[in-house]
């Protein structure tokens, strides 16, 4: 028993064009999963990030920044004095709290004595530390004889593309004790003013919160990070929008008295470095600064801050992603929408316009849900979405065009063959006959029967040579080449025209011609117009050659009643019903006819002669 062919075409629509849409799919999600596409993800939430409309100033941050003009005045490193004077001024402005993002772990004469005695009695002060080891293993320690919870490390994290997306919360040094971040403890310290204390998460030692507002922790995958080292606690940092997101003042601005003690009373006042001598910054590509992907230590420290005290008073959010199984459903959805594209849209051009449309509807899907705190995989849908349509629509068109060329040369050689056995072989066979049969036949006649043979099998072989050098959207007959991208109707006359110019017997005997062309449907692949144009020639080849004594010819191709119709009508003696039923061309079409998903009929003409037609 035979499978069905209608299966096994299913089948191969499938191998040829969704499982390689589902391996395209599953490629992407690998290498997702073993981080090659981390570097990507990264940079696009930058660019969101950085894409984001300005947000207004945090007022309830200052940072006094110290300038290269302040170094020029006092010398690099500020002497312990200077930090002092400046620590005193501020204090007398009652400030909420204040930060040193200075490192001060060895005197800087003059005034170190005056300097530790300032950190004393200034309570509301955090001073900077670093706890983990740099590459050369160094750390760097506060000042002496100061309590942890006026301490605060500044170490970062950098990501392998040597950009800072994250700010770690909290650690242990290398003495296994645990310690916050400075700006942990100056959010903290600003925090208790209002009433609002940091506790712990349950479940997760690891976790923080003030009241209901909990820090989305990084875990080992989380969002584009795969297999992170996310030692301690970390968040991603949601950057303040802007290019001036701060108040920011001087050095020199403090010390003469430009800034008043409103700007500073209640507030959260950061002392860092500003100048690019002192080489206090990292890599961000996510925020719009007056140096391109430079952002100072100090504005770090405003920024993680500004996020924490704005997400437990202001409700704005911190970043958050999706649990992985709906990061990977989210991916495959647009993996299935690109296949679907792909095999729907037939016109190259169509389905770049429909993918370039549909690219940035994913665009803006991805930045204005992290507008709303959330990061989704948009690299990774990106290219699921753009392979499977557009590179996989080519490939389908390919494919399709390929198949049809297969085809169209096996139809070739099926009419090759009933070209050599309707016309060749039968007039070898005559001759044969009479050789055979003895019968009295001179050598004229002989000549004469030998010269049409020759002239068959010439026509065969021209035939044959045409048809495979024809190309996928044109279609060769006898005497000229057509292009299939013409209307049908325009096509199938100058198929009934070239086919009428052939020197068949049974065409000198028509004294009456009628055609009918007009408009028909339009929504016919090419290789659909190839096989109309074979059907009409064939019902035209079949008049001209076995219509003995036909008169009257009519053509119609046209569209009634919305069906579309070609036939071809003759008032001759006719075929033999073997020949009627049995024939190759009968068999090519009544699989067109079931290919279009229409009826292809043979019957007798009235009074005499033969109908072939098919509607669809």
């Amino acid at each position: 028993m035979f499978p069905d062919p209608r299966l096994l075409k299913e089948v191969g629509d499938l191998k040829g064009g969704i499982l390689p849409g589902i391996a395209a799919i599953t490629f992407v999600i690998a290498f997702r999963l073993i981080g090659s596409l981390q570097f990507l993800e990264w940079a696009a939430l930058d660019k969101f990030l950085w894409m984001r409309p300005e947000e207004k100033v945090d007022d309830r941050i200052v940072i006094v920044g110290i300038n290269e003009q302040d170094i020029r005045i006092k010398n690099y490193p500020i002497p312990d004095r200077d930090i002092a004077t400046l620590l005193r001024k501020l204090k007398s402005y009652q400030p909420a709290v204040i930060g040193l993002d200075i490192f001060r772990d060895l005197p800087v004469e003059p005034g170190h004595k005056e300097f530790v005695q300032t950190l004393k009695e200034t309570k509301n002060l955090v001073v900077v530390e670093k706890v983990l080891p740099d590459p050369s293993g160094s750390t760097v320690n506060p000042p002496p004889n100061l309590p942890k919870e006026q301490l605060g490390f500044s170490d970062a994290v950098i990501d392998a593309d040597g950009y800072l997306r994250r700010s770690l919360l909290a650690t242990s040094n290398l003495q296994e004790r645990w310690r916050h971040s400075l700006s942990l403890n100056l959010a903290e310290a600003y925090l208790k003013t209002k009433g609002i204390s940091l506790e712990n998460v349950d479940g997760d030692p690891y976790g923080m919160r003030f009241n209901s507002t909990e820090f989305p922790r990084i875990k080992s995958n989380f969002g584009g990070y795969v297999r992170a080292d996310v030692g301690g606690t970390q968040i991603l940092i949601n950057f303040r929008s802007g290019r001036k997101p701060f108040h920011m003042v001087s050095l020199l601005d403090i010390q003469t008295g430009k800034v008043k003690q409103e700007q500073i009373r209640g507030k959260i006042v950061l002392i860092g470095m500003t100048s690019p001598s002192a080489k206090d910054y990292v890599n961000s590509a996510a925020i719009k600064s007056e140096n391109p992907a430079l952002i100072y230590g100090v504005e770090v420290q405003a920024h993680v801050i500004s996020q924490i005290i704005s997400a437990v008073l202001n409700k704005r959010s911190h970043i958050h992603v999706w649990a992985d199984v709906w990061e990977y459903l989210w991916i495959i959805v647009w993996g299935i929408l690109g296949i679907s594209l792909g095999r729907i849209i037939r016109s190259p051009l169509k389905v770049l316009v429909v993918v370039t449309i549909v690219s940035i509807c994913l665009v803006g899907v991805c930045y204005g849900l992290l507008l709303l705190g959330w990061w989704i995989p948009f690299v990774p849908a990106l290219m699921t979405l753009v392979f499977n349509s557009v590179v996989l629509a080519a490939f389908y068109r390919y494919d399709e065009a390929l198949r049809s060329r297969i085809k169209d040369r096996q139809l070739v050689i099926d009419q090759t063959f009933d070209a050599i056995h309707s016309q060749p072989l039968q007039t070898l066979g005559r001759i044969l006959r009479k050789v055979q049969s003895n019968s009295d036949v001179t050598p004229e006649q002989f000549l004469s029967e030998l010269q049409q043979l020759n002239q068959e099998l010439r026509s065969v072989y021209d035939l044959v040579r045409k048809e495979t050098a024809c190309e996928v959207s044109s279609l060769y007959l006898r005497e000229q080449k057509l292009d299939l991208a013409q209307a049908l109707h325009e096509i199938l006359y100058e198929v009934c025209h070239d086919v009428l110019e052939r020197d068949y017997p049974y065409f000198k005997s028509i004294k009456v011609k009628v055609f009918k062309f007009e408009p028909m449907s339009e929504r016919l692949s090419i290789e659909k117009k190839r096989s109309l144009c074979r059907f009409l020639e064939e019902a035209l080849c079949n008049v001209g050659k076995y219509a003995v004594g036909t008169t009257r010819l009519d053509v119609t191709c046209c569209q009634k009643q919305g069906k579309n119709i070609i036939r071809v009508a003759d008032n001759g003696l006719g075929m033999d019903e073997k020949t009627v039923h049995q024939g190759f061309g009968t068999k090519q079409a009544r699989s067109l006819a079931k290919q279009l998903g229409g009826k292809f009929e043979r019957f007798s003409n009235s009074p005499k002669g033969i109908v072939c037609q098919l509607t669809w």
